[in-house]
Order: structure tokens, then sequence, then C-alpha cells
């Protein structure tokens, strides 16, 4: 799939910028019969928008080497989306199982990413899914995705998309399903007041612990929130039906002592399967550990393309471009560049996500012949404003 440069010399821009195309060119792009152009022509423009965070049309427009942007988005919209689901997410597993121990478990967060969506659907109304209020709308893409809870590999695991006609617990399941087949053991699964649904519930405990936060809603559930001192208790959902889920539930009081201007109680519920053994205090503690994602999102969203199409298969595959980047990144950063010590590897402060992603945009914009010119009018400053002037 891709080589790693040779650690025993130096990393350079260069080197970035080929495994870089090496990680991204195996993506399925069918394209267009009899075009002069191969896939790899389209891919170099894809990173080039991601690592510049801009358009497409920009990167296009910015450089000589480059085709058309009425040209790449005619390949882009060849995209399978089953197909280019498939195989980035055997990409992401290639680069995280390059710098994860098999013999190590692990923690795994699941979360929703919502990328704010402004216009009509493209093909049919389930591409869209509702969303809080969020830069000026209330309609998004949605992704389900699942990322290893680690200060220093926050690895991405899988993604997949999300339609609005299809059940979320389908979405989680795929995610899951792929988060199984990883060769190490789930330590623990953490996830956020959306996934609280029993089907997800059911197969997460399958996998191993798991705690998800629990909404305030229904009364039975306010009822059991309703007090001033932690504990753990059993609790039924959809009690006395068929579908019935028992579970233990972990109900944590903590105080707000002027945090963000807050104070008082605040009481958190939360699902603790295979933690009934633990305090409700301890399991809110292994739930804070999901906070790290945040990190790896605001990452994830320095190296996301910039474009108006309303096609949800490209604006998926530059999410997936962003997310193998920043795999790669993190591969790169501790294979070839940490330094080995007793008890770890020391990892550098300098070799950051943003040298990454110039490393990336200075070696893009030589090969593809960035302009560094632009055409003068040809009239300068007209002759009566020279000699006023003078």
């Amino acid at each position: 799939m891709f080589n790693l440069p040779d650690p025993d010399g130096y990393l350079s821009a260069s080197d970035v910028k080929d495994v870089a195309e090496e990680v991204i060119a195996p993506l399925p792009l069918p394209g267009v019969e009899e075009s002069p152009l191969d896939p790899g022509d389209i891919w170099l423009v894809v990173i080039l928008a991601c690592v510049n965070q801009t358009s497409i049309w920009e990167t296009c427009n910015d450089t000589n080497g480059t085709p058309c942007d009425d040209t790449v988005f005619t390949w882009l919209h060849t995209l399978d989306r089953h197909w280019l689901e498939v195989v980035a997410n055997l990409l992401l597993g290639r680069l995280a199982m390059t710098i994860l121990d098999p013999d190590r478990s692990r923690i795994v967060s699941i979360d929703f990413i919502d990328n704010p969506y402004h216009g009509e659907h493209y093909a049919d109304e389930g591409e869209l899914c509702s969303m809080a209020p969020k830069d000026g709308t209330t309609t998004c893409h949605r992704y389900c995705t699942a990322y290893v809870v680690s200060n220093e590999k926050p690895v991405t695991l899988a993604m997949t998309y999300v339609r609005n006609d299809e059940d979320e617990a389908d979405a989680v399941e795929r995610v899951l399903a792929r988060v199984e087949n990883y060769p190490f053991e789930i330590d623990l699964l953490l996830a956020d007041s959306g996934f609280y649904n029993e089907r997800v519930i059911r197969r997460a405990r399958d996998i191993g612990a798991t705690v998800v936060h629990v909404p305030k809603k229904g009364e039975r559930m306010k009822d059991k929130l309703d007090v001033h001192k932690s504990y753990m208790t059993t609790y039924r959902m959809y009690k006395d039906s068929e579908r019935e889920l028992r579970f233990p539930l972990a109900v944590a009081v903590s105080y707000q002592n002027g945090d963000r201007g807050k104070h008082g109680e605040v009481v958190r519920g939360y699902v603790a399967c295979g933690l009934a053994d633990r305090s409700a205090k301890q399991v809110e503690r292994l739930y804070r550990k999901r906070s790290g994602i945040e990190t790896t999102y605001r990452l994830l969203r320095q190296a996301r393309g910039i474009t108006t199409t309303r096609d949800p298969v490209v604006r998926f595959a530059i999410m997936l471009v962003a997310a193998l980047l920043e795999n790669l990144w993190l591969v790169l950063r501790w294979a070839v560049v940490a330094r080995p010590r007793r008890g770890g590897r020391d990892l550098p402060d300098e070799f950051t996500f943003k040298m990454f992603r110039d490393w990336i945009r200075h070696e893009l914009e030589e090969q593809l012949r960035r302009q560094w010119k632009i055409k003068a009018n040809g009239v300068g400053v007209p002759t009566s404003q020279a000699t006023a002037a003078g």
C-alpha cells in the first residue's frame, strides 16, 4: 500500500508528498472512459485542495499542471460510495495497524461528525440529516466514526456515511463491525448521548465494556437522575416489553465551582455495561477520556478541502482523504520521526500537522506548477494622472 521512509536518514517534504500520494491513490475512482487522465491526476488535485483547505476550483485555477475543475468534478462524480467506503476503511486500518500494537487492548470512541450543508439535496432527500442550528443551517451530511482514545496515537479506525432514511443503528453497526475486525482487544467503548439506543447498546456490549452518556429524557430516567448523591443502579429500557434491555446505570453528581461561569450541582447518567463493579464517579472518569477526540476533529478539519458541490459522495471522499492524511501524519510522526526512549518514544513537537500539510503543499505546488504571476492590465497609470502626480 505504501512504503515508509527510512527512519535512519532524514524525512523530507518530498518523502511526505510521495507517501501521501501512495496512500490516497488506491481510492477507487472509475473515471471517464477514453480520458487521457488517470485517477492519480485527480487525487493529486484533491490532496492539494485538502492540505490548503481550499476548493478544487481554486486549486485548478492556481496551477498550470492540473486539469480544469469541470474535468476533475466529472471524474469525481463517477465515485461509487460503497466501494469508496470499503477501500477507505481498509486503508485507515492498514495505517492504524502500522503503529498500534495488536497485543495491547484499546479504548475506542464512536461518534457522529456533522458536516453542515446549505442547499437542496443532490439525488434524493435521504442524503441530508437534521442537526441543531450551526453555521446558519440545520441540515448536514453525517458520518459515523470510530477512534482510538490515545494521547499519542488517536487514529481513526473506521468511517461510514449515514443516510437520513436509514436507522442510525445500522450505520453504527457497520462501524462496530469494522472495529471488531481489528486484531487488538477492545477494552472499552465510549459514546455520547447520540448513541443511547437499544440496538447500539446491545451490539456494543457484545464487543466490550461500554459507557454511553444518557440523555435526560423520559419520566423514569428523569426520576433516576433527580438525586444529590452519586450511585449505581439498574435501568430497564423499554420496560415490560419484548425489547426490554437491562443495563447498569451510573448516576454521577458533580459540582461546578465557577467553571465557565456556572455553579451548582450537575447530575449525569451513563450506561455502564460491564462496569457494574465500578462506582458512578469512576464510570464518569472513564467517559471523560473521550474528550481527547476533539483534537482529532480539529486536525481533521484542518485537512478538509472546501467544496460547494451537492454530490454527497464527493463530499464524503474529501472527508475520507482528510482522515487518511491525519492517520498518515500520526504514522510518520511516531514510526519515522519519534525517537526511541525508555518507556516509549519521544514525540517531536516540531513535526506538527501544519508542517506535514505545508510540506505536501510545497511539493505539490512545485509538481503541479503553481502560478506565481497574474496578467497585468496593459494600461498602467493614465497619462493625465501621471502628469498630475508629477
